[in-house]
């Protein structure tokens, strides 16, 4: 299941870059895939309250309530979200479950799976090597944690999405001498896994090895401030950031490695929902669905863009989900 979530907004995105060709037969041809994904992704791959992870050779189900082990893994239910596969509802649904059943805010972790491999007589691969409850069998694998905050900002909950961001980082780990002790690994590096189980539960597994530490800052920067390079051609701003925060400001640079943007983010109401103005250079600029546009002007220039922040608190949260 997770796959096809990986695979749909690739899909999404080869879309235009065929039509860009010319190859229309090309695109047509994955469009109508993305939408036989989508269909089958509900179909299914719902289990009732989240989404479930795959099948087994013989048609048994993992990731579902009835499994006996893995009855709930984080990748389905984050990339239910980051896809953009998901109705609203079950998308919100999918993130419910994981605060109820992966989200363990005690030991500071968040974990990939529960309950872990242990006495299944199924075969879910290597995975069931390691002792239950460490590395990816029910401890916490860095990159599918990160990929749990992303999902929560896009879905709008975005005091908890920075709650869980700053509960991963690893300062957030040893602030205390007896938190050090648990920890066991650097407090400087982002660290793939965290064990789950007793007596280790909360001890660092690798570091200085790990994609999750390049996630970690695509999520700082993307998922909460809101920055992305857009289309080649701009930024696109939709910070997402809780409303108790009055603003931040962070400069970004452009690949000519002289052109830069000075932006100032405002939040003067205590209502960071949305972006409802901006101004590139003391000028008024384009804002599109909550987000401000930014074009990259590659001039070596420096360039002041003052964005603001509103949006009622009790409005309801616009979700940009694709409904099957």
């Amino acid at each position: 299941v997770y796959k096809r979530q990986f695979l749909y907004p690739i899909l999404g995105d080869f879309i235009p870059v065929c039509g860009q060709r010319g190859d229309f037969s090309r695109a047509r041809r994955y469009a109508g895939f993305r939408s036989h994904l989508a269909t089958a992704l509900n179909e299914h791959g719902w289990d009732g309250e989240w989404y479930r992870r795959a099948w087994y050779d013989d048609g048994a189900v993992l990731g579902s309530a009835a499994s006996d082990e893995c009855q709930i893994d984080a990748l389905a239910q984050a990339w239910a979200v980051i896809s953009k596969a998901a109705p609203c509802e079950r998308a919100a649904s999918a993130l419910d479950a994981v605060e109820r059943y992966l989200v363990a805010e005690q030991e500071g972790l968040i974990r990939l799976l529960t309950p872990p491999f242990e006495r299944t007589p199924h075969d879910p691969g290597y995975i069931k090597g390691y002792v239950a409850g460490v590395r990816e069998n029910g401890g916490q694998y860095t990159h599918a944690a990160l990929w749990v905050v992303r999902a929560l900002a896009e879905m709008g909950r975005r005091d908890r999405a920075l709650c869980l961001l700053e509960m991963l980082s690893p300062i957030s780990r040893t602030r205390r001498p007896e938190q050090v002790a648990t920890y066991r690994v650097e407090p400087f590096v982002v660290v793939a896994d965290i064990y789950g189980v007793a007596p280790h539960i909360g001890r660092g597994g690798w570091t200085w090895y790990t994609g999750s530490a390049g996630w970690m800052l695509r999520v700082a920067l993307e998922s909460i401030l809101g920055l992305e390079p857009h289309e080649g051609d701009h930024i696109r701003l939709q910070p997402r950031i809780p409303d108790s925060w009055p603003g931040f400001r962070l400069q970004y640079r452009l690949l000519d490695g002289e052109t830069l943007y000075d932006v100032d983010v405002h939040n003067p109401d205590g209502a960071a929902k949305r972006v409802v103005a901006v101004t590139i250079d003391g000028r008024p600029g384009l804002v599109e669905q909550g987000a401000a546009r930014i074009p990259w002007l590659r001039d070596g220039n420096t360039h002041p863009v003052v964005v603001t922040l509103g949006g009622a608190v009790d409005e309801p949260t616009e979700l940009a989900i694709t409904q099957p």
